[in-house]
């Protein structure tokens, strides 16, 4: 007898619908899984044979072929082992539900017919609510996040004889329901606070102006300066994410299987640290079945990268790509993928190897020679990419025993949400153009026009200060950063005075 059932496969971050085919015939025993099967989709053989025995019921000994279309895609992963188990108690005239592919269902089993969550969820569920099914049989522990996907019934199983009773209709179950709007409320909370920062008011102004206009920052300073602490407070004053970025954000952390099962929504930007050890594929995506990397984890949040020159350098050039694009396309000779990946970059480097070149309070031991090897580890294609470097300095004993709060995060993102409805005023025709980081040469014809105090002290600059040529776009992007957070159209002189302050890689004094 022939059974046919309907389940979900993912592909990069969206899923696709998966035909699933049992057949049982009076054959010399065995059991047979074709349609690209993957070592996790082979070994669900022996996951379900063990749970159709252990609920009771007996396992067909005859010849069982499961076919999973379409045929020419890869399938891998645990979640079909629900599906099959079902498939093959229809075929074997075990179990009889009327229209079974009135839902589609999906689901890791245990041993014991437990129903274990897999990966994906959200994403399924959303193409799910497209397809015109009556709902979607999914594991109880991940009810919670395919509920998330509104328009869509979603019913909850922690077995598979749970399963089996609400499709023969000895089991009454209704639709998990989830509360969109006070879930993404709820999980608004980020726990850390720009009040929590002691001094450093110029390296808090300077990531108000990156988060105000996207820009990417690097920080230089002595180990205990506080530029991880800053990092990590920088997502807090960013926007808040829409629902629609919340949701691209999850299916990215779902995928990945990064998703916490008592946090089904991600509404919060993400911040990614990745040690400076990773290899290529954990932070820019691959492997030899291609998973999202540290910059797709980031995306809609901030990927902060510490001790910057420690890192690999190929790793660093693949970089180049996803900054510029905003997605990392990996390619294999089967198939290609193109993952998100919009974010914010933070890094921070010490100013030598030893980390005390700009402490007044320790002597520095590195030759000049060692210095600029050091920083001449980060390319210039990168450093290009990077709109604003600052110096943090160590904190005086005055700055740490400080008992009133600077100024709170929410204070902070109030200024860079005015601001970025300027910019998306300003943009609101322009194409891939969201904020003043985005900005081509074209648009900086257009939106940044300099008088001429102003030309006159980028002049000066380049002349006197030694910046690079490739400064001169940077200062006028991050010029108009700050005249929109002060308000004011023109770019006026005090605008660019203080965005030279933040090129200080490209001085001299750094590059030699």
């Amino acid at each position: 007898m022939l059974a046919k059932l309907r389940s979900m496969a993912v592909l990069g971050i969206d899923a696709f619908e998966i035909g699933i085919e049992a057949d049982v015939i009076d054959m010399i025993p065995s059991f047979t899984i074709v349609g690209l099967p993957d070592g996790a989709v082979r070994e669900s053989r022996e996951r379900v044979m063990s749970a159709i025995k252990n609920c009771g019921y007996e396992f067909p000994p005859r010849k069982v072929t499961i076919n999973m279309a379409p045929a020419d895609m890869k399938k891998e992963g645990s979640a079909y082992d629900l599906p099959i188990a079902i498939g093959l108690l229809v075929a074997s005239s075990q179990i009889h539900v009327q229209n079974p592919q009135d839902y589609l269902i999906v689901g890791e089993l245990s041993l014991d017919g437990t129903v274990k969550p897999i990966k994906g969820m959200l994403s399924m569920a959303i193409c799910a609510r497209s397809l015109g099914v009556k709902g979607m049989i999914v594991p109880k522990e991940g009810a919670e996040e395919a509920g998330v996907a509104e328009g869509l019934d979603i019913y909850p199983v922690d077995s598979l004889t749970t399963a089996i009773g609400f499709l023969e209709g000895d089991r009454e179950m209704k639709p998990h329901a989830t509360d969109l709007d006070a879930l993404f409320n709820k999980s608004r909370n980020y726990g850390i606070d720009f009040r929590d920062v002691k001094g450093q008011e110029h390296i808090k102004r300077a990531l108000t102006v990156a988060a105000s206009g996207g820009h990417n920052i690097l920080m230089i300073g002595p180990p205990g300066s506080g530029k991880t602490m800053l990092a990590r407070r920088l997502p807090t004053i960013l926007p808040d994410l829409s629902l629609e970025e919340a949701l691209e954000t999850t299916k990215i952390h779902s995928v990945a299987g990064k998703l916490d099962t008592h946090t089904p929504l991600i509404a919060t930007r993400p911040f990614r640290s990745p040690h400076h050890t990773i290899s290529d594929a954990g932070l820019t995506g691959g492997g030899s079945y291609p998973r999202p990397g540290e910059v797709s984890l980031s995306h809609h949040g901030v990927l902060f990268l510490d001790e910057l020159p420690e890192f690999n350098k190929n790793i660093l050039e693949n970089m180049r790509q996803p900054l510029e694009d905003g997605k990392v396309t990996i390619s294999r000779a089967a198939l290609s993928l193109t993952y998100p990946a919009k974010f914010m970059l933070a890094a921070a480097l010490n100013p030598c190897p030893c980390g005390f070149y700009t402490d007044p309070r320790h002597e520095c031991s590195c030759s000049s020679q060692q210095i600029q090897r050091y920083m001449s580890k980060i390319s210039g294609p990168l450093l290009d990419r990077i709109d604003i470097h600052v110096e943090v300095p160590a904190l005086t004993y005055e700055e740490l025993s400080q008992k009133v709060p600077g100024e709170d995060s929410e204070s902070i993102r109030e200024k860079v949400v005015t601001a970025r409805r300027i910019q998306q005023h300003r943009f609101e025709r322009e194409q891939r153009v969201y904020c003043n980081a985005h900005m081509e040469s074209r648009h900086i014809r257009s939106h940044c026009e300099l008088d001429e105090p102003c030309r006159q002290l980028l002049k000066n600059a380049i002349e006197k200060l030694g910046l690079s040529a490739r400064a001169y776009d940077r200062i006028i992007k991050v010029s108009r950063t700050i005249a929109d957070l002060d308000g004011t159209e023109p770019v006026q002189s005090q605008h660019v005075a203080e965005a030279i302050q933040y090129r200080s890689l490209d001085r001299k004094l750094w590059m030699g």
